[in-house]
């Protein structure tokens, strides 16, 4: 028989190329189980129907204890979310479209939908909260040749001055900026994300709403932090905005 040749019929590279077929096949099912640990067991389209799946095929309950007081959180848990959907069928059939029934950015329907996370603020590593406001952190500065956008105005959609800019929030751990703090004509402070508002010399340009919908942007418990929870239904409050602000953007571009 040949060097390495176990058999006749049979060597080591054959053997080790077998080995490596279990190997990766064991290592996608494994993957398989690990990603149901959210999000399942899935539901049928209309009708709400759980679709339970093979057990087989559904990971073991794990625990993962989370730092910084946040407690251990176990999955999978069959948590569901109920709430309701402000939203009416266009057709009976699975995949079928819905249209608001009633403001769909308040309601958090298609874009402006956001998931119930924790209602607690994101931390660093050492412990510190993670976003804050810039007036609370003296280590950050604003680079050489960018603009400063505190004391600006702050433009929406409809052209319609709605706000002025008066802090900036930073992200600790991605060293940048999240959040413009702005005052509304009324005085309340919200934040808008940095990543939606266009900063200009003389102004900050805001498309994601018109200017009287500036007064239902979601709001802060306290204004020196930003909950999880807090941090979803802002950045889904805008980014509905761009589908449902005005009703031309519904329409079909052609």
């Amino acid at each position: 028989m040949e060097i390495g040749a176990i058999t006749g019929y049979m060597d080591v590279a054959q053997l080790a190329l077998y080995a490596f077929w279990l190997f990766f096949a064991g290592l996608i099912f494994y993957i398989r189980r690990e990603d149901r640990r959210e999000g399942y067991p899935l539901e049928r389209d209309p009708t709400g129907e759980i679709h339970r799946p093979n057990e087989l095929l559904m990971a073991e309950p794990k625990t993962f204890f989370r730092p910084h007081g946040a407690g251990p959180y176990t999955v999978p848990n069959n948590k569901r979310d109920n709430r309701p959907i402000a939203a009416a069928r266009l057709a009976p059939w699975p995949g079928a479209p819905l249209t608001p029934t009633g403001n769909p950015l308040i309601d958090g329907v298609g874009p402006a939908a956001w998931a119930e996370r924790d209602d607690r603020p994101d931390m660093t590593h050492d412990g510190r909260l993670r976003i804050v406001p810039w007036s609370s952190d003296t280590h950050f500065m604003i680079a050489t040749g960018d603009f400063d956008p505190r004391g600006l105005p702050v433009i929406a959609v409809d052209r319609r001055q709605v706000a002025t800019v008066t802090d900036l929030w930073v992200d600790r751990a991605e060293h940048m900026v999240r959040y413009l703090e702005v005052e509304l004509t009324g005085g309340r402070h919200v934040l808008v994300p940095h990543n939606l508002a266009r900063i200009k010399k003389t102004q900050v340009d805001v498309k994601s709403l018109t200017s009287a919908q500036f007064a239902d942007v979601p709001g802060l418990k306290a204004m020196d932090r930003i909950t999880l929870l807090e941090e979803d239904k802002i950045m889904a409050y805008f980014a509905g905005g761009h589908l449902y602000a005005i009703p031309e953007r519904l329409e079909p571009l052609i």
